[in-house]
């Protein structure tokens, strides 16, 4: 056999193996979604957007204990508090820069009474940095806005913890 004839027989071995390598791979399960239209599901330990959780009969479940202030590396995290007529303590002041933010969950982890949450919503992009400096009533709202998911992943995930 000469160079040239081992050469083609060497292209079609290899053009015949990518073809119907090509061929099974027209059959397979897409691998990608149609973004806003279809979404990947989301694991129960999923970070995103910061919400502060209330109790079943509404008051709010943050005590003003600090610690998530106090543990957060990227300091996002802005809380003051006063003491209330009954002697407990609650923030009066719940602020969380987003920007800032580096999503390691450590508040999460710190808080006694899982007031301050990490939720299910990825999708909260927005128009100007101002957006992203969340207060009280935003993270509140985020709180009632997501509780039913919240509490369930919580639950799925309590045997980790």
């Amino acid at each position: 056999m000469n160079v040239i004839q081992t050469l083609r027989g060497i292209f079609l071995t290899d053009f015949l193996s990518a073809f119907v390598l090509g061929i099974k791979e027209m059959f397979r399960r897409k691998a990608t979604v149609n973004y806003p239209f279809e979404k990947n599901p989301i694991s129960p330990r999923f970070r995103g957007e910061h919400a502060l959780r209330r109790y079943p009969n509404g008051e709010e479940r943050c005590i003003a204990c600090k610690l998530c202030e106090a543990i957060c590396p990227a300091q996002a995290i802005t809380i003051e508090a006063e003491p209330r007529e009954d002697g407990s303590r609650r923030t009066t002041r719940y602020d969380i820069d987003m920007v800032k933010c580096i999503y390691c969950g450590f508040c999460q982890e710190a808080c006694p009474v899982d007031a301050i949450v990490e939720g299910p919503n990825f999708e909260f992009a927005t128009e100007t940095r101002e957006e992203l400096y969340y207060d009280k009533e935003r993270l509140l709202s985020n709180g009632d806005r997501w509780e039913r998911l919240i509490a369930k992943n919580l639950e799925q995930d309590a045997p980790y913890r």
